[in-house]
């Protein structure tokens, strides 16, 4: 089994054979070694793009916008996980996000996971009948656990989640109703411990 860390260098080095930065490169190798922890095809997608990229043409969209249209050819998920993940403090402004075709679409799912740390939110990631959860860069929750790869999609959707608790007031009240019973009378002994130096206090 391959170490997490041959993953990223090989990722890194393969994506500067096939022309991006080294910069881009490094963005690169830190995204496939995270998808792969999180138990998706990462090396697998990424190995069949880039062959595809010496027959086949993608679109870069460095310039995010609330809706975006390619009108030729579908959008590059390198450079759109990048141009993403430097964007993410103003595109989630937007709340939600569209593309009409992207390439490879799996591999955008760790820069959205790493962009989702960044702001402090989840993010919402649909493409077809495929739904992922991006939490905080912890995990990646979906409904397609057995995708091992797609090579092009469409109408993709990207959501930005308000934090909220996943209970109601009325489950809260009655845990923290049973939890008083754990805690503890104060007595005059406990209040003289509580209160601070005390007599023995060489300052």
């Amino acid at each position: 089994m391959k170490s997490l860390s041959e993953i990223e260098t090989t990722s890194k080095r393969a994506s500067r054979a096939v022309g991006f930065s080294w910069g881009i490169a490094e963005e690169v190798g830190k995204s496939i070694r995270l998808i792969e922890l999180f138990g998706f095809a990462g090396i697998k997608n990424l190995n069949k793009y880039y062959q595809s990229r010496s027959s086949e043409k993608f679109e870069n969209l460095n310039l995010i916008s609330k809706n975006n249209n390619s009108n030729q050819f579908p959008y590059c998920p390198i450079m759109l996980g990048v141009s993403f993940l430097d964007q993410v403090r103003t595109l989630e402004k937007f709340n939600n996000i569209t593309f009409n075709k992207i390439s490879y679409p799996l591999l955008i799912l760790p820069f959205l996971s790493r962009s989702s740390e960044i702001i402090g939110k989840k993010i919402h990631l649909k493409f077809d009948q495929d739904e992922f959860l991006l939490n905080f860069n912890v995990s990646i929750s979906s409904n397609s656990l057995n995708l091992d790869s797609l090579i092009s999609t469409s109408n993709v959707e990207i959501s930005f989640l308000e934090n909220k608790d996943n209970f109601t007031d009325l489950d809260w009240k009655s845990l923290y109703k049973l939890s008083e019973e754990t805690f503890v009378e104060e007595t005059d002994s406990s209040k003289k411990d509580a209160a601070g130096a005390g007599l023995t206090d060489n300052d």
